[in-house]
Parts: structure tokens; sequence; C-alpha cells
């Protein structure tokens, strides 16, 4: 148990200092979900009939994902059986004995847990959850039991009282992610939960232990909401680095650019886009783009947004010397494909939007739109 313990905390410590650097940065407020979950439980050792004795449980979730492989988790139970569990104390036969509770809900169990998951821990994070994960929680809990019990025995003595418990909790998530953006999970979780200071020996309880006489067993699915996130997305989005040789010599053709004629300009930015009036620098808008990516970044889209609805366009898309001509044409045509569903979805007419390939020998993963 204490190398599972350790595990969770080094873990912890380590992915939640890598995984920092390849996702965007997010507010506290994002990556924050919500979700519903049920199922049985069971009493792990003892004279326990499994089947005939599985009690119902039903609870919330609350979680925020810290990054793509760590998080915290939040969550209560109610149990409304609880034949098994309750009173969970040790008589002097050893075993571990239990009383009537005269309440609909009988216990209550709420657990503070880290949760690591271990696909993107071993694969790493591809800017999206996959379909399938895998997530493992441990943490600790206080669980309370209800209603009106009859006489214990502690030590030679007789007590009527409601108890709380110190409990702790290891689980392993089996995660179907779905939804348009992945924001939907469903889950089945198979635990084991610890009372770890639940046995009453000579008149007293003993010290904080995991035994497995005080321990159940529990099966519970649940199904999980993610919330949007300022990146516009549900989960994590991942960051699209740029070194500086990059970023100087992009800077050094557009300056290039506003210090060349408008007819040089046209000519070897945009080939083969025909105009009709005199061309400005103003007129060109430049999108820059990841390696191998045609997404839009927020700071595109902010650029595109100064096009006025109306206005007639033609984009020419780029890719830069690295892979195949074949990758680099589809590529390139992606980001003006790309460029021009926002730009219409904004009521912007788009004349056309071709892919140009390599331009070059230079990093020129950009679209070039030019406004009419």
């Amino acid at each position: 148990m204490k190398k599972l313990v350790l595990f969770f905390a080094a873990a912890a410590m380590a992915v939640s200092a890598s995984a920092q650097v390849t996702v965007e940065g997010s507010k506290f407020t994002d990556n924050w979900y919500i979700g519903v979950q049920g199922g049985v439980s069971t009493k792990t050792t003892g004279k326990n009939r499994w089947v005939h004795n599985l009690n119902p449980n039903a609870g919330l979730r609350i979680g925020k994902n810290i990054t793509p492989i760590f998080g915290l988790v939040a969550e209560g139970n109610a149990y409304f059986g609880w034949r098994a569990q309750n009173n969970l104390y040790l008589k002097n036969d050893g075993q571990l004995h239990h009383n009537a509770l005269h309440t609909f809900v009988k216990a209550s169990n709420v657990n503070l847990l880290a949760n690591i998951n271990l696909v993107n821990l071993f694969a790493g994070y591809k800017g999206e959850p996959r379909p399938f994960e895998v997530n493992a929680l441990y943490g600790f809990g206080w669980l309370h039991e209800f209603g009106t019990k009859d006489d214990m025995l502690i030590g030679n003595q007789y007590s009527r009282e409601h108890l709380n418990f110190m409990t702790s909790k290891a689980a392993l998530d089996f995660a179907y992610n779905f939804g348009s953006a992945k924001q939907f999970q469903l889950f089945i979780e198979p635990s084991i939960n610890w009372v770890l200071n639940g046995s009453y020996i000579n008149g007293g309880r003993n010290g904080v232990k995991y035994d497995i006489r005080n321990s159940w067993v529990q099966l519970n699915a649940g199904f999980i909401y993610k919330f949007k996130t300022s990146n516009g997305t549900h989960n994590f989005k991942i960051a699209e680095g740029r070194d500086q040789a990059e970023i100087d010599e992009l800077n050094r053709i557009i300056n290039d650019l506003r210090n060349r004629k408008p007819e040089t300009v046209v000519k070897e930015v945009v080939k083969e886009v025909q105009v009709g009036k005199e061309v400005r620098v103003d007129d060109l808008v430049f999108v820059t783009f990841a390696q191998g990516k045609s997404n839009l970044t927020p700071e595109a889209k902010k650029a595109l947004d100064n096009i006025k609805e109306g206005r007639h366009v033609q984009i020419v898309g780029t890719a830069s010397p690295e892979g195949s001509a074949e990758v680099n044409q589809r590529i390139s045509q992606g980001r003006a494909d790309a460029v021009a569903e926002y730009l219409k979805a904004r009521g912007v007419i788009v004349d056309e939007a071709i892919g140009k390939g390599v331009q070059g020998t230079t990093s020129n993963r950009i679209a070039v739109v030019y406004v009419k």
C-alpha cells in the first residue's frame, strides 16, 4: 500500500511539471467537469454472500484536470443498503459486525482523489482525448453512518452513537469519450475502499491503517460532462510551439514585404491572384500555422475578424519544405480551406482558396488573404 501511495505522489509531481509545456495556458475556470455515478458495493471479506449482500449507492462527482495527465476529483456517495458495511467495528470473535440502521440513506462517503490519466502518461496527449482511456484514482475520504444503532460492544461496555470514519479509496476508471468535441464521458469504475479507523478493540479505535477486514469493494458506472474552456474546446489544446529562428524569419519576410512595392508583393506572395485595383500591404492578411497543422489559432481568428462582411477575398495556402510534395500540397490546401470556411461563416465572400504547396525554401507555414 505504501508503494501505491508513493507511486501516485511521484507520478503526480512528475507529470504535472512535464505536461505543462505541451498545452496552451488555461484559466482556473477551465477544464472542470461534473457527473453522476451509481452502482453496488459489498464487504470485501468475512461471512458475506457477495451477490446476496450487494448494497446500492449513488452520488455526484466534480473534478478539474490540471494537465492532460493529472487532475483532482471530489465525489460524494450515498449508500442505501449498507448491510455488510454498517457499524464497522470488531467484536471479540474478530469479525466485522453491523446493526440495523433506520434511515433511507444509511451512510455517506465523501472523497478527495488524485486522478492520473494512464493513457496520456505513457502514450502522450495528442490534442484531444482518445475514445478509450484508463484513469487511476487514489485518495482519502470521510464516512458518516446515519440512523439509530443498537448497543455496540466497545471493549467491555456498550455505547450508542453516530459513527464517523476516515476512509481511503483506490480505483481504476475505464472511460469512453464521445461527442463532437469529446465533451461527454461514460466510465466504469471498480474500486476498493478502506475504513482506516473503523475497528473497536480493547475499548478504543485502532490507529489509522489499511486492513482488508475493514474494507468494501465497489463497482460503479457514471456519466460526465466537461465544461467549455476559454480556448473554445472542452479539453486541453496543444500549444503551437515556434522556435525563435522561425519567428525571426517570419518577421523578416513581413518587414521585407512592407518595404517593397505593391506590384512586387502581389507577384511574389500571391502569384496567381489577379486583382483589379491598386494593392496596398494593408490589403494582405497573413495567417500562420504550426508545423503540419491547418487549424486556426485564436490570434489567426482575431486577424481574420478584421475583414468586414461582404468583402471579396482570395486565399493562398502554403507549406514548409518538410515532408513530401503530396503531403505539403494537402496541408497547404487544408490551410486555405480552413481560412475560407471561417471567413464564409462571417459573411465574407471567398472568390478562390487554393493551396500552393511549398513556396521557397524558408519556413512559410502561412495562408495569405488578399482583400479586394
